[in-house]
């Protein structure tokens, strides 16, 4: 395929009719079958109040899955930084590199993650994503060996130096990144209209410093891989249902039915579901993988993160096992 390195978004996905727990013991699953086939790393990805993404305490999910591996890299993508004081997320991530020593990654991004009710239950203020520049900064420091406040120390967290990641899905995380000179990660796999031009920013905006010498960019790309054509086509099918389910609601409140469902398919709003899905690699192995190879080929990005849509543990499981194998990727993976 490409011999750049693929790595794994995971949503920590609750099927139809699966339980939290069966969630997170997938998770761990997929984490092995990923480090045993020789993806780079896994981000897991912060959310509140979405019933189908169990994500929500990103850093104990992190040191979960760490204790159940030995060498994959392991991060956020992303801890939504305006949720949260810096510090906190320091020590945090600090622990976790102090745990499990040059495996840890944070990704950082300034959306809620969530709705307006669980905003505010999550006591952030109007004017957290204004300071999120400021903040991310802030969070350089404590991870660091210079303290932003003066008899405050990072404790664990300052001196491991945690890698940050800028992510995004518009052209305002592409100049944040290119301007502190971080690795950015494009979500190209839900919001891909921006893609090239926030490459293009990103590169040419590019400053070095400290923790990256050159620009270092990823894009987030769908996966669905089945042994065969049909298969994909299935899981892609259940896909769509789901995100209509989450991106339309009923005017009574409550869920939609598989009637309401339908209509919303057959209908111009099924467009909103279908340019979230723009970018994804669907069918077998090899068709799967030559997707990829072509993506990458056109954006010129270093490094992919696939996001494996499917409606239970074991068909997520299997796609990252069959792509793996038609990419040809060289396990094990090296922190």
């Amino acid at each position: 395929m490409t011999d750049v390195p693929l790595s794994i978004l995971d949503l920590a996905a609750v099927g139809p009719g699966e339980s939290i727990a069966e969630s997170f013991a997938g998770s761990v699953r997929l984490a092995q079958a990923a480090e045993r086939l020789g993806y780079r790393r896994i981000w897991y990805a912060e959310h509140h109040n979405i019933r189908s993404i169990a994500s929500s305490a990103t850093a104990v999910l992190i040191a979960h899955i760490a204790a159940h591996t030995e060498r994959i890299r392991l991060g956020a993508g992303g801890i939504m930084l305006p949720n949260h004081s810096p510090l906190v997320i320091a020590e945090q991530f600090g622990t976790l590199a102090t745990l499990h020593p040059g495996r840890i990654d944070l990704g950082l991004g300034r959306a809620p993650g969530s709705d307006t009710a669980a905003m505010r239950a999550l006591r952030r203020d109007e004017l957290s994503s204004e300071r999120f520049p400021q903040d991310v900064v802030e969070l350089q420091k404590w991870l660091g060996e210079n303290s932003p406040v003066s008899g405050v120390i990072a404790i664990p967290g300052k001196g491991t130096q945690v890698p940050l990641y800028m992510l995004g899905s518009s052209l305002f995380g592409a100049q944040l990144a290119a301007v502190l000179g971080l690795p950015y990660a494009f979500a190209s796999h839900f919001a891909p209209h921006s893609l090239f031009d926030a490459l293009q920013i990103y590169r040419e905006s590019f400053k070095p410093s400290e923790q990256l010498a050159e620009p270092y960019a990823m894009a987030g790309v769908g996966v669905i891989a089945a042994a065969e054509r049909a298969g994909a086509e299935e899981q892609l099918a259940i896909t769509r249902r789901v995100r209509v389910k989450s991106l339309f609601k009923p005017p009574s409140g409550g869920k939609l039915s598989e009637e309401e469902v339908d209509q919303i398919l057959d209908s111009p709003r099924a467009r909103a579901v279908d340019e979230m899905l723009t970018y994804s690699a669907v069918g077998t192995g090899e068709e799967a993988a030559a997707y990829l190879a072509d993506f990458q080929a056109k954006t010129g990005v270093q490094e992919l993160i696939t996001v494996h849509y499917a409606d239970s543990v074991e068909n997520r499981v299997r796609s990252v096992e069959i792509l793996a194998e038609a990419a040809d990727l060289a396990a094990p993976a090296v922190a």
